[in-house]
């Protein structure tokens, strides 16, 4: 019953399940009842060996075997509701193929956990228990394993356990499981699977040391270490209880060597936990005084009041915790921070196990719980564990690994074991070529660290040596093999190998040469690497290779060369000879002078091209202002036409208002039945046929009539935060109004959607939808870039720029993602879905994005989101370079370049400057014949202005009067025109 208790109380955070069926019920009772039956045995055991001979155990029936039986029937029925026989079919063939890949994609990568995870799921289907077995132990020794993995690992090992050799090697496993996370439920299942074991010689006292652990460990967890506390209250109340009959039968000083004594430790475990703050402290309270025959005493009251107003104060962080959801780190937070305050290091250490339980992935914990225990509590044990712990969980992190390396030094651990672990780490799978630099620089920090340096020569020197040398072997090896960079550019470890030979090993011959090839990997151009050399040599070498260096480096520095020649005269002038300082000041002058050209030279250049810009700009603004006035003149012209045309004849003209190489044609304007057939015979010499139909098309009343119907209404900015941008529509989207609406009304309710129509009445493809509420139009953001009429829909914020001209709108991020990757070379025939197939095999795929032109035409590119940096790691190594439909892939950590931000000209400062344009095309837009469509009829009378047109871009001069002495004629006189020709 205390074990059924326990059990229950051991999840008060979990919501009950509703409607469970028949047949489960039935099993948890029966599990229920063999535990109760297994406690009860155990229990009569620990009398016996309590209470002594007296007991009669044999009226009981009491026996090893029988507990662990019956606690094995508990674990089985909890575990596994039946056993399965497998026959030989094609399922098992599948799944040994399956077995078969995985153990070979795990020989090649150790470090995926999910192909772990998936390897002993096929295993223990399969029934293979010795290789499920050493599945088991491969993981846990590279990854901590989750509670699942344990309960079910623990169960299936007491079901298979036998005797006594076997109980020791559950033992065992429980010793390991409660290590990797901190987990009431495991150490729950640790003190019931101890409880079978009491006959055992020391079982009693091994029950009590895993309870008094248990305790120590999870006691203190406000809602789930009720469990643990019960569980070992009631285990020591059953003995009372059970040696209660023989009380009597006992002398005075047996009785208060037995039953007084275990009595009292009731009395003291509900006393330690009513000074604790945990939930349904009440309860247990009203149990302790119905529990005692004696009056509680004072103290206790006391120390229980004190637990109640603590409570009271961890209360808001609890149900905060109890209201978010899973992984609730921000509430983790905050909860830490409350307790670092109050400086409790036992329940400092249990809010970060708690946090870690559901954030075990989140390596900026693990540093912050690290450091924690690196400069609080300093236990070497505690510490260790931690940071073993910390990368077995984020091995891909360095900063973890370097943490670590100084805690094992910092703790005297033994140089064979530091050494492994630095190997474990190069293994690991970072993800920048910078980690690997940072690994190997704390290792040979700490093989410096190690050599006495008053020596000529001694092993821990040569070994220094050699791991310099392994180094920057490795780096330009494995790590420009895998990342194309070193990611050593500074050449930091041969820098910090050449101070080492210098300073401490007294070798400058060695120094020279390192800074030799230092220089010569593309550092000669930066003054402060020679500097740094110089310096070097000032400090430890003599005048005459300090002199040399400086002379190279007047010749190479590109960045900064005054500042050397600066220092060379200054060394010259307090060091050298007349002979020395003549040279030097020949040499310096004649490297200024030709940086000084090279600077006069690059400043005309550069000015050339600014002047280029600002001629351009000017004549971008000339040709827009003639163009604008071009339109007014030719829209007046078109006014006094169409009112001279009375007989609604087909115009004929440029539509200024668009593009110039497009023609301007009013659809209702429909030519008399009498004059149609030689219109249409007239037309043909051009290539176009006019309708010889009087009555306008439907498809034409539809497009002239928004020109009509449709006012222009102009933006009203003040609604702009209930206003969201549409763009990138079909332009042959008809009634855009009425298609949109309903998709934009899942959002809220709408006001009005507007689309914007051209002058002739054309859809532009974009339009305005205004919400009722602002939270609205914030969810319609949410919209964008779906797709509609085959293209990706576009929704951005409504903000005016001419106001806030550098206002963008990008959804997705512009910085490193370690979780997220991004693929390139991909066929455009890949979809979606494919791509999945291939990325969920190297872990949890939260989100896929094919990048596509504004068309919706995909681009070969995509990004995969990954549920973690360990999943995202993993499948950079597996995916890049693989082969899709004869394409071969490139995969990298999403890391976008950084984008400059647009210079902005001057022009556009002030209203009187020029507009600086990217290109000047022809007066017919880029990509357009130059050549004039126009009769050549009507260019007669304006020559001049044709040739212009054909040619140069006219002066505003000639243009204007050209349009202006343009005449006036009708359509039918145009058609009369070209028949005299």
């Amino acid at each position: 019953m205390a074990t059924a208790a326990a059990a229950s109380a051991s999840e008060p955070e979990a919501e009950p399940k509703a409607g469970p069926d028949a047949e489960g019920e039935e099993d948890e009772v029966k599990a229920a009842r063999t535990r109760r039956k297994v406690l009860t045995r155990a229990v009569a055991a620990a009398a016996y060996e309590t209470m002594g001979p007296a007991w009669d155990q044999q009226e009981e029936g009491v026996s090893e075997s029988d507990g662990d039986e019956e606690y094995a029937m508990a674990s089985s029925a909890e575990s596994s509701p039946g056993e399965y026989e497998w026959e030989y079919d094609e399922e098992e063939e599948k799944n040994q193929l399956e077995i078969e890949r995985l153990e070979e994609q795990l020989s090649i990568s150790v470090y995926d956990y999910n192909c772990h995870v998936d390897l002993i799921r096929l295993l223990r289907l399969e029934g293979e228990l010795t290789k499920v077995r050493a599945a088991r132990l491969k993981m846990s020794e590279i990854f901590p394993l989750t509670e699942e993995l344990w309960l079910e690992w623990l169960h299936d090992e007491i079901n298979m356990a036998m005797d006594g050799l076997d109980r020791e090697h559950v033992y065992e496993l429980f010793e390991k499981a409660v290590k990797d996370y901190i987990c009431p439920n495991i150490w729950l299942e640790y003190g019931q699977y101890s409880v079978g074991g009491i006959g055992q010689k020391g079982g009693l006292e091994k029950v009590r040391s895993v309870f008094e652990r248990a305790l120590s460990s999870v006691g203190l967890h406000m809602t789930k270490g009720l469990a643990i506390w019960e569980a070992y209250r009631e285990f020591e109340s059953a003995i009372v209880e059970a040696a209660r009959p023989m009380a009597g039968f006992l002398s005075p000083f047996d009785r208060e060597q037995t039953f007084d004594s275990q009595l009292e430790k009731v009395h003291s475990l509900f006393r330690r936990q009513l000074a604790i703050p945990l939930y349904d402290m009440e309860a247990t309270f009203a149990e302790y005084e119905e529990w005692s025959e004696d009056p509680i005493p004072e103290s206790v009251i006391q120390n229980y009041n004190k637990a109640l107003q603590q409570l009271e104060k961890y209360k808001p962080y609890e149900e905060a915790l109890l209201e978010a959801e899973a992984p609730r780190l921000a509430e983790y937070q905050a909860y830490i921070d409350f307790e670092m305050k109050i400086g409790d290091p036992a329940r400092i250490q249990l809010i970060f196990e708690r946090a870690l339980v559901e954030n075990c992935l989140v390596p900026d914990l693990w540093i912050r719980y690290s450091q924690y225990l690196d400069r609080q509590l300093k236990v070497k044990d505690l510490v260790l564990s931690v940071h073993n712990r910390a990368v077995r969980n984020c091995p891909w992190t360095v900063a973890l690994w370097s943490r670590y390396l100084l805690a094992m030094e910092r703790h005297g651990v033994d140089h064979q074991v530091i050494s492994v672990t630095f190997e474990k780490a190069l293994s690991a799978g970072f993800i920048q070529a910078t980690d690997y630099v940072e690994i190997w620089q704390a290792h040979l920090d700490y093989l410096r660290r190690r050599v006495d340096f008053k020596q000529d020569s001694s092993k821990e020197l040569e070994e220094l040596r050699s791991a310099f040398a392994r180094a920057l072997e490795y780096l330009k090896q494995e790590v420009e093999e895998r990342f194309n960079e070193s990611g050593d550019p500074s050449c930091m470890i041969m820098q910090n190998w050449a101070r080492i030979e210098a300073r401490l090993c007294n070798n400058m011959q060695k120094a020279r040469e390192l800074w030799d090839s230092i220089m010569t990997k593309g550092n000669a151009k930066y003054a402060n690497m020679w500097l740094e050399y110089y310096n070097l040599e000032r400090a430890h070498g003599d005048t005459q290779h300090c002199r040399k260096a400086l002379h190279r480096a007047v010749q190479c520095t590109s960045d900064y060369p005054e500042h050397v020649c600066e220092v060379l005269l200054t060394m010259e002038r307090t060091e050298g000879t007349l002979e020395d300082w003549d040279i030097a000041v020949q040499k310096t002058e004649t490297r200024l002078a030709r940086v000084n050209e090279q600077r006069v030279k690059a400043a005309e250049k550069e000015a050339a091209l600014i002047q280029q810009e600002e001629e351009k700009a000017e004549h971008r603004k000339r040709a827009r202002a003639e163009k604008k006035v071009l339109k007014k003149k030719k829209k007046t012209r078109g006014a006094e036409k169409r009112k001279a045309d009375e007989d609604d004849e087909k115009e004929w003209g440029d539509d200024e208002e668009e593009q110039p190489s497009k023609r301007r044609r009013v659809e209702n304007s429909v030519p008399p039945a009498a004059e149609g057939p030689d219109l249409e015979a007239e037309t043909g010499l051009f290539g176009k046929s006019a309708p010889t139909d009087v009555a306008p098309s439907s498809k034409q009343e539809r497009v002239a009539a928004p020109k009509k119907d449709v006012p222009k209404v102009p933006h009203d900015s003040s609604k702009d935060n209930i206003t969201v941008f549409v763009s990138n529509l079909p332009y042959s989207m008809e009634e855009p109004d009425v298609k949109l609406r309903p998709l934009f009304e899942a959002c809220g309710e709408v006001v009005e959607v507007r689309p914007i129509f051209s002058n002739r009445g054309h859809f532009r493809g974009y339009c305005y939808v205004e919400f009722k509420e602002e939270k609205s139009a914030l969810q319609a953001l949410q919209l964008d870039r779906k797709d509609v009429g085959g293209r990706p829909m576009f929704v951005s914020p409504c903000v005016d720029k001419s106001k806030n001209p550098d206002f963008k709108v990008f959804r997705y991020s512009t910085v490193l993602e370690k979780h997220k990757l991004f693929v390139s070379g991909l066929p455009f025939s890949c979809t979606k879905e494919e791509l999945e197939e291939i990325c969920k095999a190297h872990g949890t795929v939260k989100d896929i994005r094919l990048v596509t032109n504004r068309a919706g035409k995909p681009k070969g590119l995509a990004y995969v989101e990954y549920e973690n940096e360990s999943q995202a790691s993993q499948a950079v190594m597996k995916m890049d370079g693989m082969t899709i439909k004869e394409n071969i892939i490139k995969v990298a950590i999403s890391n976008p370049p950084q984008r400059k931000a647009p210079e902005k000209p001057e022009a556009r400062k002030g209203p009187g400057a020029p507009i600086v344009p990217r290109q000047i095309y022809g007066a017919r837009g880029k990509g357009r014949t130059q050549l004039s469509l126009l009769p050549r009829a009507l260019h007669r009378p304006s020559t001049a202005a044709a040739q212009a047109e054909n040619g140069p871009a006219p002066k505003p001069a000639v243009t204007t009067s050209a349009a202006t002495e343009a005449p006036k004629m009708s359509n039918a006189d145009f058609a009369k025109l070209l028949l005299r020709k």
